[in-house]
Formats: structure tokens, sequence, C-alpha cells
């Protein structure tokens, strides 16, 4: 009870906005202000979108999978890395500035790059999700684990622990806050970078239903796609921000706090 006493002052005033917001919406449809196939109101998308919702879940449901498939390959990819960057400096010096060199390459040129390599599959769509979702956690993970307390460092040092068992025992613990901080961008970039994918072959996904429906002047249909990407959207970092309540058992104080 006091969990969701606390929760209610924090969710009302956006509630409150989005409420409003729709409901303008629907006003400045209603009064002709805007023309309806061009921005349909929020009925209209509601009550398309219980016309068409078999045809509806059935792209959402691709889209959670490569959404899924890519964001879980994207974090264990950069987990891995920032564990072997971290452990080996020397390699570190060598692929740390190549990793943040392929932060410079644009999704909208690796995309068609991808396809042409591996074909219009899933393949090409995972793989494009998951460049886009390792570099966040990766970054998050290795500034996790090279900002542990030298106190302790050198204390464990002292009574005789390695390279490995700093390691377990005190970066990698130390650094779990800061990879759930990476996990949370990595979620919103999945759903992000796995609509992108889709848009390159529009057959079945929510991006490629997108397309299609804009193409064919059913902008009903693309807006509840779009609402169902934000729904897509919440629930993964909805899900990341309940793992790390239920792994992170503590936070450091601030000073003053």
């Amino acid at each position: 009870m006091g969990n969701s006493k606390g929760l209610w002052p924090k969710l009302w005033p956006p509630v409150v906005v989005l409420v409003v917001l729709i409901v303008c919406w629907q006003a400045i449809v209603s009064m002709g202000k805007v023309d309806s196939w061009t921005v349909p109101s929020p009925l209209a998308v509601v009550k398309e979108a219980i016309e068409i919702w078999p045809r509806l879940m059935e792209h959402t449901g691709a889209t959670l999978q490569l959404t899924a498939i890519g964001f879980a390959g994207g974090s264990a990819a950069g987990f891995v890395l920032a564990a072997l960057l971290h452990l080996l400096p020397g390699v570190r010096r060598g692929i740390y500035p190549l990793l943040i060199l392929t932060q410079n390459v644009p999704i909208v040129v690796l995309a068609p790059i991808m396809t042409m390599l591996f074909g219009y599959g899933l393949l090409p769509k995972v793989l494009l999700v998951i460049l886009v979702c390792f570099f966040p956690v990766a970054i998050a993970m290795m500034s996790g684990l090279s900002s542990t307390d030298n106190g302790l460092r050198n204390y464990l040092r002292m009574i005789g622990s390695n390279k490995w068992q700093l390691f377990w025992r005190l970066e990698l613990p130390h650094s779990i806050i800061h990879l759930f901080s990476g996990l949370k961008i990595a979620a919103s970039y999945s759903v992000m970078s796995a609509i992108f994918a889709e848009m390159l072959a529009p057959k079945l996904g929510l991006g490629g239903f997108m397309v299609m429906s804009s193409r064919n002047y059913m902008p009903e249909r693309a807006f509840a796609a779009v609402v169902l990407v934000i729904a897509i959207s919440l629930m993964l970092f909805g899900m990341v921000t309940l793992a790390e309540r239920l792994f992170v058992r503590w936070q450091p104080k601030k000073e003053g706090g």
C-alpha cells in the first residue's frame, strides 16, 4: 500500500496531461480544423484498431520477437565486451577507439548494408538491433567496472585477491547499477531500431505495417501501430526497471541526502 501511495503522486500529473492532449486532439479533428485523412481522431484510431485487432497482434508479435532477440543479444554482447575490455587493458586500447567509431556510422547507413549482406529476412534486422543496443550497455558497464572504491580495491589486493577475484567480488557487483542504466537506454533504442529495421522490408512487423498503411492512405492504422509501439517501449522499459529493483537491493546515499 505504501508503494502505491508513493507512486500515485508521480503518475497523476503525466496522466492528466495525456488525457487533456487526447481530448484536445479529438476536439480539433471533430471541429474540422485538420483533415481526418491526414490526422485521424483518437476515436477513429480506436475503432480501426478494434476492427483489425488480429492483424495488429500478428504484426505486434513479430516486432516483439525482433525487439526481444535484438535487445537480449545486444545486452549480452555489451556485457561480455565490457568485461573483456576491462580485464584486458591491452585489448581495450586497441578496440575501444573502434567501438566509439562504430557509433559515428548512422543507422540509416548500416541498415542497407545489412540487407545487402544478409538479405531481407530476420537475421539482418536482428543484427541491426544488436548493434544499436550493445553500445550503451558496454559503455555503462565499463564505467561501473572502472569506478569502484579504491580503498576497497587496495584492501582486497592487500589480503591477496587477484584480478579475477577483484572482478567477481568487487567490480562486478559495483557495476550492476551502471549496467541497468545502460539497459534502460538499450531498451528504448531496441524498439526504435526494430521499427526502423522492419521498414526496410515492410512484410511483417509494426514498422512495415506503418509503411504500408501510410502508402495506402490509412492513417488510422498507422496511428494504431504507433500507439502499440509506444506501449511496447514502455513495457520493456518497465520490465528493466522492475528487474533493477529486484536485483539492486541498495543504493549509495548521496551526500546531504
